[in-house]
């Protein structure tokens, strides 16, 4: 049967599409009563207002982004050969950048595959499939991820915002094989414990694998405080990079159980403690304290995920840098992080030195970090290149 054609409004942008941008939003597309009744998830050809084939699509009429681009060829037909042929190439990618199968795999649409994540921890994967596309072709995409990669075991990962904003429940199951422990993972000298099944997001944050890097290097006979620690991120390769001693602070005591389990694992628990509580409370109780750190990292998660709470995002970003700052040595390092797709780099960098003025001190900029290499950018798709890491000094 063909598939279902879904048309552009008059003043909708193709040629945004035909130059590579990845989404159709709601306001772009015409919604007749035939498209309405399209599933979630559904495949149709996208027309331009003229009537000339764009693209396969996916289309979800609950979903502010109503339609994603599957493949610039209309004829595209969408079976498990086109999804291996989507994994193979980024597999090529990753094995040229790693030595060891632990990696992000598939990040979204900059891999082909929109909305889908996955990320590799050796014979084992995690599925986050955030488009109802994903959803509804789930056993597509794990067989072929099972044909090209050989992994045994699978999990899908179904809990987030990304999904609630596409109309999907939230559900974490094994998908093939088992899974009774964390996994082991070494990055940057250190190991890591990832719960692929009850930590947060797919068990690891792999996107900061450079940073835990640069911040490593700064860390040689420090003293190293890591909020929002989660398994250990930041403090954990510092130590490996010989940090006298770090901190890790984290609201989840299960997440710091892990940051423990991979100290003991990485042969540093001598010099590793935790402290659990909220982050904004910590820091100030570490200032009565009088506690002072030579390399401070704040690695939150998105406080503004979406452009409606970008005012309020940027202004914890800067009450962060803000109570950070006076607990930085003189001469040493702050840290700050965004995850939050709304924040774009700019305004991250303004606030975050508002609130390092705000807490009384001068900074060097010294580096500006992103994702790395396994966390490819689409160039059309802002979104797509998420993470920033501002590496400041600071002076008395």
């Amino acid at each position: 049967m063909p598939l279902p054609i879904v048309r552009l409004r008059p003043k909708a942008e193709a040629r945004a599409i035909r130059h590579g941008f990845p989404w159709i939003y709601a306001d772009e597309l015409v919604t007749d009563r035939r498209t309405q009744k399209l599933p979630p998830g559904a495949l149709a050809v996208l027309e331009d207002a003229d009537r000339r084939p764009l693209a396969l699509v996916t289309v979800n009429t609950a979903s502010r982004i109503i339609g994603r681009v599957l493949d610039r060829n209309p004829e595209a037909v969408l079976d498990q050969p086109w999804i291996e042929a989507r994994l193979a190439r980024a597999l090529q990618l990753r094995e040229r950048l790693f030595d060891k199968p632990f990696y992000r795999l598939i990040h979204a649409e900059a891999d082909g595959l929109p909305g889908v994540i996955i990320d590799r921890f050796g014979d084992a994967a995690v599925i986050q499939p955030n488009a109802a596309w994903a959803d509804a072709h789930l056993d597509l995409i794990v067989a072929a991820l099972v044909q090209v990669t050989g992994v045994k075991t699978v999990v899908m990962n179904g809990s987030g915002r990304a999904r609630s904003l596409e109309g999907l429940a939230e559900e974490t199951r094994v998908l093939i094989g088992e899974i009774d422990a964390p996994v082991p993972v070494s990055m940057n000298g250190a190991t890591y414990l990832a719960d692929l099944t009850g930590g947060q997001k797919t068990g690891l944050f792999y996107d900061q694998r450079p940073n835990h890097a640069f911040a490593a290097g700064l860390a040689r006979d420090a003293r190293v405080l890591d909020v929002f620690s989660h398994v250990g991120g930041f403090a954990l390769a510092a130590l490996a990079g010989g940090a006298a001693s770090a901190l890790a602070v984290d609201a989840s005591a299960s997440a710091l159980a892990l940051a423990e389990g991979g100290a003991k694992a990485g042969g540093v628990a001598d010099r590793f403690s935790t402290r659990r509580g909220d982050a904004f409370d910590t820091l100030e109780a570490l200032a009565e304290e009088g506690a002072r750190f030579d390399l401070v990292i704040c690695d939150p998660p998105a406080f503004a995920p979406a452009k409606p709470a970008l005012e309020a995002g940027l202004r914890a970003y800067e009450r962060i840098a803000r109570l950070a700052a006076p607990l930085v040595a003189p001469g040493g390092y702050l840290v700050l992080c965004s995850c939050s797709h709304a924040a774009d780099l700019a305004s991250f960098r303004n606030a975050s030195a508002r609130g390092i003025g705000r807490g009384g001190r001068r900074a060097q900029l010294l580096h500006t970090g992103f994702a790395g290499a396994d966390h490819p950018m689409l160039p059309q798709l802002a979104e797509s290149g998420y993470l920033k890491s501002l590496f400041f000094r600071l002076d008395g």
